[in-house]
């Protein structure tokens, strides 16, 4: 009786210790006004959503955009780039897109380009060949492995359906996926993983590396853009979403204003100086 009394008594007490290391382990969130200020004076609205893995905090001065669903627009490179590897429809960052000679909407995209090239400057037409490359099934098959969830396609969208239609992913998701690839918790080889974390380079100096991918698509008829990403400095890592909307006014700043405002909003964390 007493040994079955002691079992009753350790199974419960390990049982506490789990549901309390469970809670422990959970984010919490903190609304940051400043970051509204940021978007303010670059003349947009959206949100920006930044990770705090050592605290688990998450700073968002709109946690309700940063739960909503938008299309991925270019921010889909990064898993698309992870499933061309993975197939073996591209070999390597060093693999080239040729290019046909037709005109294209963007002067850079009007060269030969290696992978690392075409993601960094953003190249749709070559992404779009990758994804007819992989094809339905495939395509469906790895989102599944990867647990990248929302996007929706078929035969006749196949190479477009990260830039239009019903595909929707949210900065909270966003972040996950990031943190999944950051942390090597993806099902990928390690060849792949490294290859990811070398094109997604934005920039590297003495102080911090600063690792992402911009997007640009359309939410209502209004452009909406996209960084996402994450910062490393001093053996820290943090992870961030930015979403923001811009009317169709000065539209050549659009690009730019992504990172400064979420430049911006790491100073304000005192986190970048």
């Amino acid at each position: 009786m007493k040994k079955q009394i002691f079992t009753f008594c350790l199974l419960f007490l390990l049982f506490i210790n789990a549901s309390c290391q469970k809670k422990d382990t959970k984010s919490s969130e903190i609304i940051k006004p400043e970051f509204d200020k940021i978007l303010d004076s670059l003349n947009v609205k959206g949100s920006v959503l930044i990770y705090d893995l050592k605290n688990k905090i998450y700073y968002s001065n709109n946690f309700s955009w940063s739960k909503m669903g938008v299309i991925p627009a270019s921010t889909f490179k990064i898993p698309n780039s992870i499933i061309a590897l993975e197939t073996g429809v591209i070999e390597s960052d060093s693999t080239i897109f040729k290019w046909n000679g037709e005109k294209r909407r963007f002067k850079k995209w009007e060269q030969d380009l290696t992978l690392k090239k075409a993601f960094q400057v953003s190249c749709v037409p070559c992404y779009q060949e990758i994804a007819r490359k992989v094809g339905v099934e495939r395509m469906k098959s790895y989102l599944k492995k990867l647990n990248y969830k929302g996007m929706v396609f078929d035969t006749l969208t196949i190479d477009n359906f990260w830039l239009e239609g019903k595909s929707r992913i949210s900065q909270m998701q966003q972040i996950d996926f990031l943190k999944r690839l950051y942390f090597s918790e993806l099902p990928i080889s390690k060849r792949t993983e490294n290859i990811m974390k070398d094109i997604m380079k934005i920039e590297e100096t003495s102080a911090y590396t600063l690792s992402g991918k911009s997007g640009w698509g359309m939410r209502n008829e209004i452009n909406n853009g996209w960084l996402v990403g994450y910062l490393e400095k001093n053996n820290s890592v943090y992870f961030f979403a930015t979403n923001i909307e811009k009317e169709e006014t000065n539209m050549d700043e659009f690009p730019a204003i992504r990172l400064n405002a979420t430049k911006e909003a790491f100073k304000k964390l005192n986190i970048l100086n």
